[in-house]
């Protein structure tokens, strides 16, 4: 990383020591021009979100909340630096110098670049060693740049919040990984795999920071003005619509009524997911309503019925559930971004409005509304595409065993690969006495009672 950075990496003209020349240059007078005072606001809070947001809502199993939070870590700071290099490579390099000049928003873009990986890990979560994850996160951040180009520059989509370029590939590229991972004798670490009190309340923390910026996450890269200030209120009421709708279903699909923690913690967040694409349109805000209405339902549907589905039939085990929080819902925002888009109209938008919103500019300055919604729905499509065949390729390279990854008993268990204190006793001893006893009966009663003199 320090000979790449060394090679190809400067500050932009707004991080550079020559900025007092560029503002003369430019008629800027005042600092408070400088894209800093703008976009680190929201690169705190998108930076919040990666590291607590998603490392605290992984902390939900029982005995590997080191593992959610501490990996999540470790990968998101390895990612962070080669996202800038990639996206770098694909975006911003300058062919005169060969140089890639970074500022405030390539490091909220290199955040972005890393929440496709730590997606994927949801899907991961507890199976797989920290040197699988670098090689989850080294390959994912690299289709991330190349599936990003594709859509946002090739096509000229827009996905200011990511439902496609992050969520959908993200979802996608870790449920493939699991697919082709898929462990026959997983019930071995069955005990494991659950949460007790309070690793659900620590899950929860991350829950709530997710949840209260990602109106920041969706507004982070939007265009000045009316678009940023457009999204967060887009995305603020689909997230407070989708914690009403998750409620009610859960409590519907329990014959108590009874509301439970894993539909709360992830269901709830799915407005915001299905929010990313039409975020910076005029969805209007009973539109936003609704978007976190259906998905709200969606979702927590998927908690209940889609995931064992897919764990009994497509042999998919899907640890913190990403195909009903990042994967469905992210495919569905990306169609509906598509949807509004091609209703877009001159009296809703005003002329200089459309051209401004969807960039028709230059050699898309001939482009209408109703091709801008077909490039929108193909642009979806591109992403899962991606997320599907590179999460099955990256998924047979893990299968090569050389990774060290933890044995089928031997699941959710931080003791593998940390230092756990020694009081720290989660399960009741007289529980897991008893556990050990279920599966060892079997082998008790053919040994020591057996009439064979074989044996």
């Amino acid at each position: 990383m320090i000979i790449l950075f060394g090679v190809f990496i400067r500050y932009d003209e707004e991080s550079d020591a020559h900025w007092v020349e560029f503002k003369r240059e430019h008629n800027i007078t005042s600092d408070i021009e400088n894209d800093f005072y703008f976009r680190y606001p929201s690169f705190q809070d998108v930076h919040v979100m990666i590291f607590v947001g998603f490392g605290f809502l992984m902390t939900f199993l029982k005995r590997y909340s080191f593992g959610g939070v501490g990996f999540n870590f470790l990968i998101a700071a390895f990612g962070l630096q080669w996202a800038l290099l990639m996206q770098g490579w694909f975006h911003s390099l300058d062919p005169a110098t060969g140089k890639i000049y970074i500022g405030v928003e390539s490091l909220i873009n290199a955040d972005f670049c890393c929440a496709g990986s730590l997606i994927a890990y949801g899907a991961l979560l507890g199976k797989v060693s920290p040197v699988q994850l670098m090689v989850v996160t080294l390959f994912g951040v690299t289709l991330f740049a190349v599936e990003e180009y594709i859509i946002l520059t090739l096509l000229h989509c827009r996905d200011a919040g990511g439902s496609m370029v992050i969520h959908a590939f993200g979802g996608y590229y870790g449920l493939a990984i699991s697919w082709v991972l898929y462990r026959p004798n997983l019930h071995q670490s069955k005990r494991l795999n659950g949460s007790v009190y309070h690793s659900d309340v620590f899950a929860m923390i991350g829950t709530l920071f997710l949840w209260m910026f990602w109106p920041s996450f969706n507004s982070a890269i939007t265009d000045h003005g009316d678009g940023q200030h457009r999204a967060a209120i887009n995305t603020y009421l689909a997230l407070a619509s989708s914690v009403l709708t998750t409620v009610a279903i859960s409590s519907m699909s329990q014959k108590t009524g009874k509301l439970d923690m894993v539909h709360i913690q992830n269901a709830t967040l799915a407005g915001g997911v299905a929010m990313g694409t039409a975020a910076e349109f005029m969805i209007t805000p009973y539109g936003s309503l609704i978007v976190g209405f259906c998905t709200g339902i969606i979702s927590t549907f998927g908690y209940l019925y889609i995931t064992p589905f897919l764990e009994k039939y497509l042999k998919l085990q899907d640890t913190c559930g990403v195909h009903n929080l990042h994967a469905l819902p992210g495919m569905l925002g990306g169609f509906i971004g598509a949807i509004v888009a091609a209703a877009a109209t001159e009296s809703v938008y005003s002329a200089e409005g459309l051209i401004n919103v969807f960039d028709f500019e230059g050699s898309f300055a001939n482009r209408g509304v109703g091709t801008q919604g077909g490039f929108q729905a193909a642009g979806t499509c591109v992403a899962i595409a991606f997320g599907l065949v590179g999460g099955a390729i990256v998924g047979l390279i893990l299968r090569i065993p050389i990774w060290g990854d933890p044995a089928d008993d031997n699941c959710y268990d931080d003791e593998v690969y940390w230092e756990v204190p020694e009081d720290e006793e989660s399960i009741p001893p007289v529980l897991e006495y008893n556990n050990h006893m279920i599966h060892k009966h079997q082998d008790i009663s053919e040994s020591n009672f057996s009439s064979n003199p074989q044996k």
